[in-house]
């Protein structure tokens, strides 16, 4: 039995780092922050899920889910919330990873497509990420192993909280990508749309799950790390972690033109390590990047009845288009559509799932064909 209990506190979310432009929200576990939209302000609240069980067979007694909102829900003739939206977002980073002017800036405002004036936008922070529960807290190596299914079960009893019975529209970056399709089949009647961004709805195999266990491996091999319990971060591991990280979350194009020279490249990757050592920690992003271990929506994709669109990049290392995954498999998914941006002078590698303006055409499409009927 999770019984839950709930805070809320009004607040803007700011954070002063602001990710270098030619790798602004190109990192699929390193986006974590970016510049703030100035308008609207988030409120911000949590969730308390007790007794949570996790489906390693583990438990904690407090599971907490800090999550934003912006905008007021809304509710129809029967009482019931209409106008509810889910923002999911990637490894490494929180709520505040989508609270920028290339995302939040595009969707968020007046007139535009998500308007907050509109919509009740509910955006939380996974667990092991941002201010939700995680090993730094305190239990390190012994907090309990997580995967995305425990994820999207959490965020389900943060909608039951909120009084949320069915979402307009679930959108997803990278590993909320990837939950975003599972969302479609554990709940397939909770959503009018979904729009998954930056992922494959296939279990992590090939280079990616090379480069994924590179990076676990790093960490559990350092001397530094002493099984979770070390006493300052390991910056052998971490620096390893983080180089992949920027290799994976890379733009080839906007690299080349940001970084033309020897001395360029080199004086931006001393800066970018920096940035990065003061931040990062080995457990949460050991966890963070091990809870994707049996991710697989593969098998139960037929099961999605909502109006589907995914959008990937070609300049994407981690979901590369070359292997052709994403267009067999969005042909299972009854009235599905699949969009490939081509690689360009503005696209992102990786991260041009936070960078709205590339894509904001499909889910006008979107939200247009899945509009429910007048109640």
């Amino acid at each position: 039995m999770v019984s839950i209990s709930k805070r809320n506190d009004e607040g803007t979310v700011m954070d002063s780092r602001v990710l270098a432009a030619c790798l602004a929200a190109a990192l699929c576990c390193a986006a974590r922050a970016a510049a703030p939209a100035a308008e609207p302000i988030p409120v911000e609240g949590e969730i308390i899920a007790r007794n949570f069980h996790f489906a390693s067979g583990e438990m904690l007694p407090e599971l907490r889910l800090h999550y934003l909102t912006l905008g007021q829900p809304k509710r129809d003739s029967h009482g019931k919330i209409n106008n509810a939206v889910l923002l999911l977002h990637g490894t490494g980073g929180s709520a505040r990873s989508l609270l920028n002017e290339h995302f939040a800036g595009v969707l968020f405002g007046h007139g535009q497509l998500l308007d907050s004036g509109r919509y009740y936008l509910i955006f939380p922070d996974a667990i092991g990420h941002g201010k939700s529960s995680k090993p730094s807290d305190g239990l390190r190596a012994r907090f309990p192993q997580y995967t995305y299914g425990d994820m999207v079960a959490v965020q389900h009893s943060l909608l039951q909280e909120l009084d949320i019975e069915h979402l307009r529209l679930i959108i997803g970056t990278s590993m909320g990508c990837m939950h975003t399709f599972m969302w479609g089949e554990a709940y397939p009647d909770f959503m009018d749309a979904l729009m998954p961004l930056a992922c494959l709805p296939v279990q992590i195999a090939g280079r990616d799950r090379l480069w994924r266990n590179l990076l676990m491996e790093a960490i559990r091999t350092d001397p530094q790390w002493l099984q979770g319990e070390y006493k300052s971060e390991p910056l052998g591991a971490l620096r390893t972690a983080a180089g992949l990280l920027l290799i994976a979350g890379s733009a080839p194009i906007q690299m080349q033109l940001a970084l033309p020279t020897r001395d360029a490249a080199d004086q931006f990757l001393e800066k970018f390590m920096q940035r990065e050592l003061e931040d990062l920690d080995a457990n949460d992003l050991l966890y963070q990047v091990n809870a994707a271990r049996d991710y697989d929506p593969s098998p139960g994709l037929e099961g999605i009845k909502a109006p589907l669109t995914q959008v990937n990049s070609a300049d994407d290392f981690v979901n590369p288009p070359e292997l052709g995954i994403a267009e067999r498999e969005i042909k299972r998914i009854k009235g599905a559509r699949f969009v490939l941006l081509p690689a360009s002078d503005q696209t992102h590698g990786h991260g041009s799932h936070a960078w709205a303006a590339l894509w904001q055409q499909y889910l006008a499409q979107l939200l247009q064909a899945s509009q429910p009927a007048a109640n």
